[in-house]
C-alpha cells in the first residue's frame, strides 16, 4: 500500500512547489503592458496577415508603442482609414492622406483566351505546376488558375474565374497574402483610386510571340503610348505599363489597344464598344464600296445595251 501512496504523496508535493514557484515567479517577472499598447490591441483586426510587415498585430501594436513618430499608423491594410483613425486618437497622430489600395492580377488569359500546352492532372496548386515546365498554358507568366492566391487570402477577396483569379475590390484589404502566394508574380497591391486603368497582361515576350499563346495578351505595339497626352503610358521591354500617378483616366489608351490587354474599370464595357463601332464602321464602309461598285456595273451594263446611233443618211 506505501508502495503506491508514497508516489502519489511525491507527485503532488512537486505540484505544489511548482505552483509555488510558478506564482511568485510571475509576480517577480510580471512586465506591466503600456495602457496604450492595450488600446491599440483591441482596435486592429487580430488578422495577423503580416500586410503592415510586422510579425502580427501585437507586433505592430507594440512598435507604434515604442516608436510612434517613426512608425505609421496607416500600416494597417485590413483595418483602413478607420483603424488608422483610432490608433491616431490614441497618439494623438492624424491619419491623413490615408488611400484604400487593392490587389489586381496582371492577366486576363482565362480558358477562352490563352492556349493550353497540356493537361495538367498533379498537385493543384499553382508552385507545383509552375514546376511541371512552368505550367499547362501557352503564356510563360500568366495566371496558372490553381488558387494558391485564393487559399492564401483570409477575406474571400480572389476567385479563380475560368481559369484566372481576379480579385474582388470591395472586399480585398490589400494585406499582400496573395502577392506573396502567386509563383509568376502576377499580383501587384495599388492605390484604388489611382488605377481604375490597368495592363491585364504581364508577358514580356515579343508580339507575335505572345499573341500565339494568349488572344488578349499586350503585343507591345505602342499605340497606347503615342495616344496617351499625359506621358502615362510607356512600352518597357515589350509590355505596356501605367503610371497611376500620371493617368487622368481618359480610357483613350483602352479604346486602341488592338487586343483588349488594358481594362477600363471606369467603363468596363469601353474596349468592346470601341470594338463594335469600329465593326460597325467597316461593316458601313464595305457595303458602301459594294454598292459603288454594283452601281459602275449597272453603268456600264447599260452603256453596253445602249444602240449605236444610225449613220447619218447623204443628200
Amino acid at each position: 500500500m506505501n508502495e503506491i501512496i508514497i508516489p502519489v504523496i511525491l507527485v503532488v508535493a512537486v505540484g505544489l512547489v511548482a505552483s509555488i514557484i510558478l506564482a511568485y515567479a510571475s509576480k517577480v517577472f510580471y512586465i506591466q503592458e503600456d495602457p496604450k499598447f492595450i488600446l491599440m490591441r483591441a482596435e486592429l483586426p487580430g488578422a495577423n496577415c503580416g500586410g503592415c510587415g510586422y510579425a502580427g498585430c501585437d507586433d505592430y501594436a507594440h512598435a507604434l508603442v515604442e516608436d510612434p513618430d517613426g512608425v505609421p499608423i496607416t500600416k494597417c491594410a485590413v483595418g483602413g482609414p478607420s483603424c488608422a483613425e483610432k490608433l491616431g486618437e490614441i497618439l494623438g497622430k492624424t491619419a491623413d492622406g490615408l488611400e484604400k489600395n487593392v490587389a489586381y492580377v496582371m492577366c486576363n488569359g482565362t480558358t477562352n483566351n490563352a492556349q493550353k500546352l497540356f493537361e495538367y492532372s498533379d498537385i493543384p496548386t499553382c508552385k507545383a505546376a509552375k514546376q511541371h515546365y512552368g505550367g499547362s498554358k501557352a503564356c510563360p507568366n500568366g495566371c496558372l488558375g490553381l488558387g494558391d492566391c485564393v487559399a492564401a487570402c483570409g477575406f474571400d477577396a480572389i476567385h479563380v474565374i475560368k481559369g484566372v483569379a481576379v480579385v474582388d475590390r470591395s472586399k480585398c484589404t490589400s494585406c499582400s497574402a496573395c502577392v506573396k502566394a502567386c509563383p509568376n508574380n502576377l499580383i501587384k497591391i495599388v492605390p484604388e483610386k489611382k488605377s481604375k486603368v490597368i495592363v491585364r497582361c504581364h508577358n514580356t515576350q515579343k508580339g507575335a510571340d505572345a499573341r500565339k499563346g494568349c488572344a488578349v495578351a499586350c503585343i507591345g505595339c505602342g499605340l497606347c503610348e503615342k495616344t496617351c497626352k499625359f506621358d502615362a503610358v510607356h512600352v518597357v521591354n515589350n509590355l505596356s505599363e501605367i503610371d497611376p500617378e500620371k493617368c487622368k483616366m481618359c480610357g483613350m489608351c483602352v479604346k486602341v489597344c488592338p487586343t483588349g490587354a488594358i481594362q477600363d474599370f471606369v467603363r468596363p464595357n469601353a474596349w468592346a464598344d470601341e470594338q463594335k463601332k469600329k465593326a460597325e464602321k467597316a461593316a458601313a464602309a464595305k457595303m458602301a464600296a459594294e454598292e459603288k461598285k454594283a452601281a459602275a456595273a449597272a453603268a456600264a451594263a447599260a452603256a453596253a445595251a445602249k444602240p449605236a446611233d444610225a449613220p447619218e443618211k447623204k443628200a
